[in-house]
């Protein structure tokens, strides 16, 4: 029978809740897709990083002594530049008395500026084979090169050695670059020089493939003739006469103006400058000394002058190089946007960096003081002197709220019938269309009373119960639980202190059999039973749960009663009831068993309502922050512990898990697994001192791994799907989770 047919089959009027909970799903899935693309943004910006960073792939040959058979003898005692005009392998030396000073592994935000000046001051151009993933994070630096004159060429966006990467990972390392130009310069470019190369005698079989693919996809490669070894830092005078070409010769030569510390290059880099001028040699570009050996072998783009090769070339504002073609369509827009995607990640990984360590600190600080107040609450409530005062046995009054609860609500009525404790029963019937009413008048059970009121949700339910109780008592718990014999006799003790406004009782996982019942069991022992004994030292409990929970009724009457401002009415009067100056404590002994969402969905749906409840009691509650005298106790110490505890910590806790992987992924998988295995290992701990308080048996702690992997994450989207519900403004009602009644007895279920 459908939820809004009647049992004489004719339609009826879906009931308010019914109506508030269609429309709450209805607004919820777009926050919910919302929710998963933070995260997924939050993934690719970690991944675009760790790539940018070069810490993916082999960063060094894996292979050595290869052989050169393949490679003609021509190339191997060829000039220092390999063309493949017309599909044929060609190499050009540079002109005599020439230099082409190169540079690789740029651009640096340290050292690249500093030989650019050094560059404009002696009028004298280079030529730059840059990384495309220092590109896309160092894009001024790239512009400004190309803007003085300089030429640029392709040295992998990753800086890996190509000779043992498969083709369509030579493509893709080529293809990145050419867009991180293209963004950053608004050009591509021709040449290119391969990581770990040398001179062209060097070039082995496996070389020799990615050459002559490149080849043919139209770039020029460029060796060196002359190695100023710079990157050895063997000295200034040694770096000088390292790059210096023998005899009059013309040469490529070679610095680095990234990879390291630079600052001989830096002074050698003049010296070396002013010294080959007096020797009478001149410095081009590699296109400018293409154009002295072969002027019609690579035709300059419109505009270009080549660079020539008389020294010149190097000022601000100089024309495009021959190498370089200007960026258009789709590849400039595509290289914007990578240029763009970096910069996010550039801002967004410090600042989470910087949010690991506050959370991390955060995190590590209430798993050491977790522990402490727990054991000082567990040795001060259970020590032999320890009274709450004379023993409280006058009759107290227990309000069950219920809606559709017919599954439920005989084991929870029964439970309550084998109280040891006087008490009279009242059900209040919130409109449910599945006869709970009639079942539970059926059941003839003593002092029970049923009263019936139209669909107005749970808190209205709960206030109708309190009007309605004849004690000055009032235990409040939900038609799924089942309450032991002692349970109520042990919950209402504590109001033998006149001061207690309300008691927590210790609710427990009745359907812990499947895995997700056994890693909310985890959850309940030790994320909100441990909590509750720390919050109850400190004399500022946030929450009174619903399953289980005791009341003065003056006391709750006198807050104004159950509100429905917020989703958590119980987090709600439990603050009130602190700001009017009652106190709060936990009770550990006075045991509730409830029924646990069996499926994810349901799980969501509950974890949802009560995080983003949370959120808007903390909200209504902020005047506490300002209270003064004992009721301000709250405000000063609850409300920044719960904001840091449950919102901002769980919200930002899975940078631990994203930096784990990231570590995993770009660092050093071994430490970032122990350093992980070393968290988990501090969080069993205090599970199992908080299973061991609770007296529950340790077998449920071997799931503790598997839930961190799993149940842990979709904890942390329910909570940014909070989060999001909240700054979109968003509003949602109270819901109701299908019940299958399997939590029968106490003694059944332990």
């Amino acid at each position: 029978m459908s939820p809004t047919t009647s049992r004489r089959g004719r339609r009826r009027a879906p009931t308010r809740l019914e109506r508030a909970a269609g429309r709450a799903a209805a607004l919820q899935r777009p926050r919910v897709v919302l929710a998963l693309l933070l995260l997924l943004a939050l993934t690719c910006v970690m991944l675009l990083d760790g790539y940018l960073r070069a810490e993916v792939g082999g960063d060094q040959r894996v292979r050595t002594g290869a052989s050169s058979d393949e490679v003609p003898d021509e190339i191997l005692e060829g000039g220092p530049i390999l063309t493949f005009p017309g599909g044929r392998a060609t190499t050009l030396s540079v002109p005599d008395r020439t230099i082409v000073l190169t540079f690789d592994d740029g651009p640096d935000p340290t050292w690249t500026p500093k030989v650019l000046e050094i560059l404009r001051e002696h009028d004298v151009p280079g030529t730059f084979f840059l990384v495309g993933s220092m590109v896309s994070r160092y894009p001024d630096i790239v512009e400004d090169l190309v803007e003085q004159g300089n030429e640029v060429g392709v040295h992998t966006f990753t800086h890996v050695d190509l000779s043992y990467q498969s083709a369509s990972r030579v493509t893709r390392e080529m293809e990145q670059t050419q867009l991180a130009l293209a963004g950053a310069a608004g050009i591509t470019t021709t040449l290119f020089r391969a990581p770990y190369s040398a001179k062209a005698d060097a070039v082995d079989d496996y070389g020799w493939q990615v050459y002559r693919q490149l080849g043919q996809d139209g770039y020029t490669s460029v060796f060196i003739d002359t190695d100023s070894e710079d990157w050895k830092q063997p000295g200034v005078s040694e770096i000088v006469e390292g790059a210096t070409p023998e005899d009059g010769e013309g040469a490529s030569v070679l610095f680095h103006d990234s990879g390291g510390d630079r600052a001989q290059t830096i002074e050698a880099l003049p010296e070396y400058i002013e010294r080959m001028k007096a020797k009478g040699y001149t410095f081009t570009t590699v296109s400018g000394a293409m154009a002295g050996q072969q002027p019609a072998a690579v035709p300059a783009a419109d505009g270009a002058d080549g660079g020539g090769a008389d020294g010149g070339g190097a000022g601000a504002g100089g024309s495009l190089q021959a190498a370089h073609r200007p960026a258009t369509g789709v590849t400039l827009y595509e290289g914007k946007a990578l240029v763009a995607a970096v910069a996010v990640a550039e801002w967004t990984v410090p600042a989470l960096s910087a949010g690991l360590v506050v959370v991390g600190v955060a995190v590590m600080g209430r798993f050491a003081l977790m522990p402490v107040l727990a054991r000082r609450h567990h040795r001060q409530r259970n020590g032999r002197r320890f009274s709450w005062g004379p023993p409280v046995t006058r009759p107290v009054s227990v309000v069950v709220p219920a809606y559709n609860e017919k599954e439920c609500i005989e084991n929870t009525l029964r439970s309550l019938a084998a109280s040891t404790h006087p008490i009279e029963i009242v059900v209040v019937d919130d409109g449910s269309t599945d006869g709970t009413a009639d079942l539970a008048e059926s059941l003839g059970l003593p002092n029970v009373r049923v009263i019936r009121q139209p669909n107005a949700g749970k808190p209205a339910a709960l206030n109708n119960g309190i009007r309605s109780a004849r004690y000055d008592i009032v235990v409040m718990m939900d038609g799924d639980t089942v309450f032991e014999p002692d349970t109520v006799g042990r919950l209402v003790q504590p109001f033998a202190d006149p001061g207690v406004g309300a008691v927590a009782g210790n609710a427990k996982v009745g359907n812990r059999r499947t895995l997700i019942g056994a890693w909310q069991h985890i959850e309940y022992v030790m994320g909100f039973n441990l909590d509750r004994r720390m919050y109850d030292v400190l004399r500022c409990m946030p929450t009174i749960p619903g399953a289980i929970g005791a009341f003065r009724r003056e006391a709750v009457l006198g807050a104004g009663g159950m509100s429905d401002d917020t989703l958590a009415e119980d987090t709600d009067i439990t603050i009130a009831l602190h700001r009017a100056g009652w106190r709060v404590v936990y009770e550990e002994h006075a045991r509730a068993w409830t029924e646990a969402p069996r499926s994810l969905r349901q799980l969501w749906s509950q974890r949802y309502r009560w995080s983003y409840g949370t959120m808007q009691a903390l909200w209504k509650h902020r005047g506490s922050l300002t209270d003064r005298g004992p009721s301000g106790r709250f405000g000063r110490v609850g409300m920044p512990l719960v904001v840091l505890f449950q919102v901002v910590t769980p919200v930002f806790a899975p940078l631990i898990d994203v930096f784990t992987v990231y570590s995993m992924l770009f660092v050093d998988f071994t430490a970032a697994l122990l350093a992980w295995l070393a968290v988990l290992g501090v969080q069993v701990v205090c599970a199992a001192y908080a299973f061991r308080l609770d007296r529950e048996k340790y077998r449920y702690l071997l799931m503790m791994p598997l839930q961190q992997l799993a149940y842990r994450q979709m904890m942390y989207l329910v909570l940014i799907h909070s989060c999001v519900t909240a700054l979109t403004g968003g509003r949602l009602r109270w819901q109701k989770l299908k019940r299958t009644g399997e939590v029968g007895m106490p003694t059944a279920t332990r």
